[in-house]
C-alpha cells in the first residue's frame, strides 16, 4: 500500500483535498488558518489500488511558538513514514516566500514530491500553474479541491505507482480491530494517555486547552491484538464553545463515540468530577459503547486510606447511569497503571459480544417468577412471557410482556442486575426493549 503525505504551508486546502481523496469528511476544514495540528491518516481504494493518505498541519519553519513548532514536528514524522509527498500550494496566491522557504526542507527529506496547485476553481485560472514548475516537483497538477477539479487525475497518477502485486486490497482490518475512543473535557490528558498507550508521541500535547481538534486514529498491534486508538477533541459546554472549529471538533468527538467499541472516559483526579464530566459520561452511555472511567493525574493526588473510596462515591453519585463502568486510576505522565488498561479493554470488548441463548434466559427468569420478590409487592408483578437477546451490540434484550402495560422501572432494573450477576457483561451497557401485549379489539371496544 502506497502512503502519501499531504504537506504545505497553512491554509492552502490540504484538509479539503485529503477529504476529497478519502471520500469522507474526516478532517475538519474551515477558513481559519492552522486548523489541522495532528497528522490524520486514512486508507482508500482507487482503481483497485490501495492508497493511504496522511493529512498534516500547516508548515511554519523556524518558529518559537509552541503549537506551530509541534505541528512542524508532526509533519516531519509524517514525511518519514511516507513513500510520496504531495505538496499543496495556493494557485491564486502564486509562489510565496514561505513556499520557497519550504522547498529546501522538502528536498532534504529525500522523498519524491509532487505539487498540487490548488484553488483553481475555473478553467480560466489554469494558467496559474506555470510558475510552480520552477519549484522542481516531479509532477505538477492544477486542481480545485473545493470543486473536485483535477482530483481524479492525481489519484490516477498515484495509483499507477502501486505495484501490480500490491493491487489486491487486503481483508477488512476494521472487523478485527478494537476501536477505543478517549473522551473527556479539555486538558484532562487525553492526548498524553493516547501517546502513552501507543508508546510514541502520536498527538500533540500542550498545556493549552483545546489543542486537539480533529479525531486522530492510530492503529496499534499489541500481543497479536489490533487496536484503533481514537484521540478526540475536548468536549466543552455548548455556551463555552465559541469558535466554529471547536464546535465542529466537539460534534466529531461525539460522532466518533458512536463507532467506538470501548470509550475511555478520562477525568482529572486533581479537579475531581465536574458537571461537564457527568454530561460527557451521558454521551458515552447514550452511544452504546463499553465505558471505562479513567482517573488521570493520580500521581498528583494526596492520598490517605479513604482517598479512592471518596472519589468512587463522588463518581457513582454523579454518574448513576454509568454504574456498570469500572474505575481505574492512572497517570499518563508517569505511565502508572496505563498498561493495565489493555486487559480491561480486551475484557470489555469480549463481553459486549456475549450472546445468551433464549432457553437459558427464560429458565433463569422462570425461577425468578416463583420467588417472593415478584409476588410480595403488586408493583413487582412478573408480567413477562418471554425474553430473548437480539443481534448486534451493545447487548440488547427484548422482553415480551403478558400485559399491555409497560414494566415497572424497578422490574427493568432487576432484570439488568440479574443479567450482570449471571453473565458479567463487564463495562457493557445493557439495553432492554419491551414488546407489550396487544389489546384485543373487542375487549377494548367493550370498555368504551
Amino acid at each position: 500500500m502506497l502512503r502519501v503525505a499531504i504537506v504545505g504551508r497553512p491554509n492552502v486546502g490540504k484538509s479539503t483535498l485529503f477529504n476529497r481523496f478519502c471520500g469522507t469528511r474526516k478532517a475538519i476544514v474551515g477558513d481559519e488558518s492552522g486548523i489541522t495540528r495532528d497528522r490524520i491518516q486514512m486508507s482508500t481504494e482507487w482503481r483497485g489500488r490501495r492508497l493511504e493518505f496522511l493529512d498534516t498541519g500547516g508548515m511554519v519553519p523556524d518558529t518559537d511558538e509552541i503549537i506551530p513548532s509541534k505541528v512542524f514536528g508532526q509533519v516531519e514524522q509524517a514525511i518519514a513514514e511516507s513513500d510520496l509527498l504531495l505538496w499543496v500550494v495556493d494557485g491564486r496566491a502564486g509562489v510565496t516566500p514561505l513556499d520557497r522557504q519550504l522547498l529546501p526542507f522538502l528536498h532534504k527529506a529525500g522523498k519524491p514530491f509532487w505539487i498540487a496547485v490548488n484553488k483553481l476553481d475555473v478553467p480560466e485560472l489554469d494558467a496559474h500553474v506555470a510558475p510552480f514548475y520552477s519549484l522542481g516537483g516531479g509532477e505538477v497538477f492544477g486542481v480545485s479541491a473545493e470543486h473536485n477539479r483535477g482530483v481524479a487525475a492525481i489519484l490516477d497518477a498515484i495509483a499507477d505507482l502501486v505495484q501490480e502485486e500490491d493491487a489486491e486490497p487486503p481483508g477488512d482490518e476494521a472487523e478485527s480491530e478494537i476501536a477505543v475512543a478517549v473522551v473527556g473535557r479539555p486538558n484532562v490528558g487525553k492526548s498524553s494517555l493516547v501517546n502513552r498507550l501507543l508508546g510514541m508521541e502520536r498527538t500533540i500535547v500542550c498545556e493549552t486547552p483545546g489543542t486537539t481538534r480533529d479525531a486522530v486514529d492510530t492503529r496499534l498491534v499489541r500481543e497479536g491484538k489490533a487496536y484503533r486508538m481514537i484521540d478526540t477533541a475536548g468536549i466543552r459546554r455548548k455556551g463555552r464553545t465559541e469558535a466554529r472549529t471547536e464546535r465542529i471538533g466537539v460534534i466529531m468527538a461525539r460522532k466518533h463515540l458512536s463507532r467506538a467499541d470501548v470509550a475511555l472516559l478520562l477525568l482529572d483526579a486533581e479537579e475531581g468530577v465536574t458537571k461537564l464530566d457527568a454530561a460527557i459520561g451521558g454521551y458515552a452511555s447514550e452511544s452504546g459503547c463499553s465505558v471505562l472511567i479513567v482517573l488521570n493525574k493520580w500521581d498528583k493526588v494526596a492520598k490517605d486510606a479513604y482517598t479512592l473510596e471518596h472519589y468512587t462515591d463522588s463518581i457513582r453519585r454523579r454518574m448513576k447511569y454509568l454504574a456498570f463502568a469500572p474505575i481505574i486510576t492512572v497517570s499518563a505522565l508517569t505511565g502508572q497503571r496505563v498498561p493495565k488498561l489493555f486487559a480491561l479493554i480486551d475484557r470489555a470488548w469480549e463481553e459486549r459480544r456475549l450472546r445468551v441463548p433464549s432457553g437459558v434466559l427464560n429458565n433463569i427468569f422462570a425461577l425468578e417468577a416463583e420467588k417472593s420478590w415478584v409476588t410480595r409487592n403488586p408493583a413487582h408483578r412478573w408480567d413477562i412471557g418471554y425474553i430473548t437477546q437480539s443481534r448486534g451490540v451493545p447487548p440488547t434484550f427484548v422482553v415480551f410482556t403478558s400485559t399491555s402495560k409497560p414494566l415497572h422501572f424497578s422490574t427493568e432494573r432487576f432484570i439488568v442486575n440479574r443479567l450482570r450477576e449471571k453473565f458479567g457483561f463487564f463495562a457493557v451497557p445493557i439495553r432492554l426493549r419491551q414488546r407489550l401485549k396487544k389489546r384485543r379489539a373487542g375487549r377494548a371496544a367493550s370498555k368504551r
